[in-house]
């Protein structure tokens, strides 16, 4: 599904089921160290799914431990995203020469698991696009792609800035026509003075796909 949305020079990788032969390196043991047996296998796949698409690259096998929040600590000279959820796990990966960095979210195409999540990730025009999004087309939840949406703009984000990013510091327009999604950040302060490909980092675009019950969303900020 990802190599849809994600071309060359990024290269991905990804499966629906869990690969159980996958094995971590003991720098990567400490972030599943006494989690429950899935909680292992998704985190020891996504690191398999990582490696698959480094070697694409042309990297060797490495450990991909986990850095502050539990963001992926790349190679040197690389930028990537994983994700997964129930029958998916996924990796996205770049030469920063190319991509500056790399967003990648997965979703079950399901309604939201509380109703009452919609207020705390939807800013109020949202709410309003997403009705309207429902309304046209009912077999896809516009909620959770919002979700995904706004996950893949964190994975974006915080490897630039090394800040946290609230759901309401984003706005998202999706376009269902398109595939695509524009994120304008509504952040003060964090965004000011830094500055990507000569422009202020005042907004993310995106991709997303709907295929096999699943809702996936990245981005890709070129350099």
């Amino acid at each position: 599904m990802i190599e849809q949305i994600l071309c060359p020079p990024i290269a991905t990788a990804e499966t629906f089921d869990d690969d159980r032969a996958a094995v971590l390196f003991p720098e990567e043991k400490a972030a599943v160290a006494g989690a429950v047996e899935s909680r292992r296998r998704e985190f020891s796949t996504g690191r398999a799914c990582a490696r698959a698409a480094l070697s694409r690259l042309g990297k060797p096998p490495v450990p991909i431990p986990s850095g502050p929040r539990g963001a992926p600590q790349w190679p040197q000279g690389v930028t990537g995203s994983i994700t997964h959820c129930p029958g998916y796990r996924g990796a996205a990966v770049a030469w920063t020469r190319d991509v500056v960095s790399l967003g990648l979210d997965a979703e079950p195409n399901e309604p939201l698991p509380d109703q009452g999540m919609l207020d705390i990730i939807a800013t109020e025009p949202e709410r309003v696009r997403l009705a309207g999004l429902a309304e046209a087309n009912p077999r896809i939840s516009w909620e959770r792609l919002l979700f995904s949406a706004k996950e893949s703009v964190y994975k974006t984000w915080f490897p630039l800035t090394g800040r946290w990013l609230d759901f309401e510091s984003a706005d998202i327009v999706i376009d269902p026509a398109s595939g695509t999604f524009t994120a304008f950040l509504l952040v003060q302060g964090p965004a000011e003075g830094l500055v990507i490909n000569g422009l202020p980092l005042d907004r993310l675009h995106g991709r997303w796909r709907a295929d096999q019950g699943l809702l996936v969303t990245a981005i890709a900020v070129p350099a």
